[in-house]
């Protein structure tokens, strides 16, 4: 049974908030106005009235918050920047000018063999921040880039284009992240993965959290800095958030590894509000006062991620769900398992399933993208099928007893969403498949059965989870519940809960992880390691150890 279309309603209910908006306090009245003007038909950005800015009259660095390419095509790249010569500030440190920036793509590091170059307009509307689509590049290449406005010219960043649709391309390796809470600890995985060599990097969600962070950074304990206190209040404003990018991009590991590798992002709940579900936030307030709040969340994220126009968001909604190919080798379905799901059952607790769970109505992905996904699967002439997604998709039993709880804000909540999507990938005939998630802050090894009720059930593919980046501070190499984990739920492999990184390097063959951790993060300085290594060969899925 597949749930029933679930149509926006969205812009009507932010028009009709438009009218008591003045009784409203939880947002400031530029806030409001900017986050009503997303769905009000004011004028796009980069109206012919905006003045234009002399690059000249920049005297401080504008590129304070570094560089970013992503989503690699055969023949394009998405660069990223921002213009910020005062970061910490509302207004960036510009007036709300428009101001031309120069950037250039080259063959080589020091730019004599320049690819391509253009212009680009940094639109206030947009925070002065930069897409450019660098397009009519050759496939399967590593190009270098940068920016320049006035006398200030960027970091260089290295990106690479993906290759050619049909081609048989021998390997690729990736990196997965996800949870990078900037109050936890430091960011040093981040400097690890700037230095290895993979040729995308994934994040799978809670890029930014909407959390206080107080002056001393929280975790990290600053002693030689003090943070504005701008950023000890929870995240509610289209200011708030862009301010709160702008404190986790003034990282230096985060921004090193974005120079260093394109990304590919998707979002989980923290981006916006921690559990969310669609249009029902986790706090009891009015739907158009959460609605408001997700608008503001969505447009920073969209300003703040190396992403195309078709990204961009109208309002509350915005289509992050795209499919991305690296050859013939892998299809990527990046997932958007929080904008279109049903409401956490039981009250988003740990729960035994029961029928408000295995409700063949619920979903995680709502009707469009499931049947996008499945069309998609049938379709694909890949080798690997990727899906970069969020949440836990093998189901995880949390207690050692029969029955046991599992998760409610994981696909285990949404049994019959998971059921329609393996049953989709059976019919598609998908012989390797590969979810990658993120959110709990572990790191975990699956295989997919078939049935999880028989573990001599046909193994379907396997799951990889990215351990956080830094969410979860320190965490340690078996946390109190691995022995229960691990004895409750034979499909499981591997369970670290150290802070870290996964790569993977799908081959023709076979795929093999690996799990890179750090033995602490709320002091600099740790060391990388590679806690254990999985393979999984093509054909015969099930993960084995290297």
């Amino acid at each position: 049974m597949t749930p029933a279309a679930h149509p926006s309603q969205h812009a009507p209910e932010l028009r009709a908030a438009a009218r008591h908006i003045g009784r409203r306090r939880f947002l400031t009245a530029t806030g409001a106005a900017a986050a009503l003007a997303f769905a009000t038909n004011l004028p796009p950005p980069g109206v012919a009235a905006a003045a234009e800015l002399d690059a000249a009259r920049i005297t401080d660095n504008p590129f304070t918050l570094g560089v970013a390419s992503g989503d690699p095509l055969p023949g394009s790249v998405i660069l990223w920047t921002r213009l910020a010569p005062a970061p910490f500030q509302a207004d960036s440190g510009l007036p709300a000018e428009r101001v031309t920036v120069h950037w250039e793509l080259a063959h080589d590091e020091r730019f004599r063999r320049i690819a391509r170059r253009g212009t680009a307009t940094a639109h206030p509307e947009f925070h002065h921040t930069v897409h450019v689509e660098a397009g009519h590049l050759d496939a399967g290449r590593v190009y270098y880039y940068r920016f320049r406005t006035g006398r200030w010219v960027s970091p260089t960043g290295r990106t690479r284009t993906a290759p050619d649709p049909g081609s048989r391309v021998p390997e690729l390796t990736l990196a997965a992240v996800s949870c990078q809470a900037y109050h936890d600890g430091y960011y040093t995985p981040y400097a690890h993965l700037a230095a290895d060599d993979v040729d995308l990097v994934l994040h799978l969600g809670d890029y930014l959290y909407e959390y206080a962070v107080n002056p001393v950074g929280g975790q990290r304990n600053y002693t030689d800095r003090t943070l504005p206190d701008l950023f000890n209040r929870e995240t509610l404003t289209l200011e708030d958030y862009r301010l709160r990018y702008a404190l986790y991009k003034s990282d230096p590991d985060l921004s090193a590894a974005h120079a260093a590798h394109p990304f590919v992002v998707t979002w989980d709940d923290h981006e916006t509000e921690n559990n969310y579900a669609d249009d029902i936030p986790e706090n009891s307030v009015p739907p158009e006062e959460f609605l408001l709040r997700r608008a503001s969340a969505y447009r920073a994220y969209w300003e703040n991620q190396p992403l195309r126009q078709p990204q961009r968001p109208t309002g509350p909604d915005m289509r992050l769900y795209r499919r991305l190919h690296w050859g013939r080798l892998a299809q990527f379905d990046v997932l958007d398992t929080r904008q279109y799901r049903s409401d956490q059952a039981y009250g988003d607790k740990a729960h035994v399933p029961g029928p408000e769970s295995d409700d063949p109505a619920r979903t995680m992905t709502g009707a469009t993208q499931e049947r996008w996904l499945l069309d998609g699967w049938r379709s694909s002439r890949a080798l690997w099928n990727v899906v970069p997604q969020q949440v836990l998709f093998a189901r995880r039993h949390m207690d050692a007893t029969t029955p046991s709880r599992v998760s409610m804000d994981a696909w285990d909540g949404y049994s019959a969403s998971r059921r329609r999507v393996l049953d989709g990938a059976k019919a598609a005939g998908v012989e390797n498949l590969m979810v990658l998630s993120g959110d709990v802050h572990a790191a975990y090894a699956f295989d997919i059965k078939d049935d999880f009720d028989d573990q001599d059930s046909a193994t379907l593919g396997t799951e990889i989870v990215a351990t956080s980046v830094s969410s979860g501070r320190d965490g340690a190499d078996k946390p109190a519940t691995w022995d229960t984990y691990m004895s409750a739920n034979p499909h499981l492999k591997f369970f670290n809960g150290r802070r870290g990184y996964v790569t993977v390097a799908l081959g023709r063959e076979s795929a093999r992880a690996d799990f890179k951790t750090v033995p602490y993060v709320t002091r600099q300085g740790a060391p990388v390691t590679t806690a254990a290594s999985f393979v999984t060969e093509v054909g015969e899925q099930g993960l084995k150890p290297a």
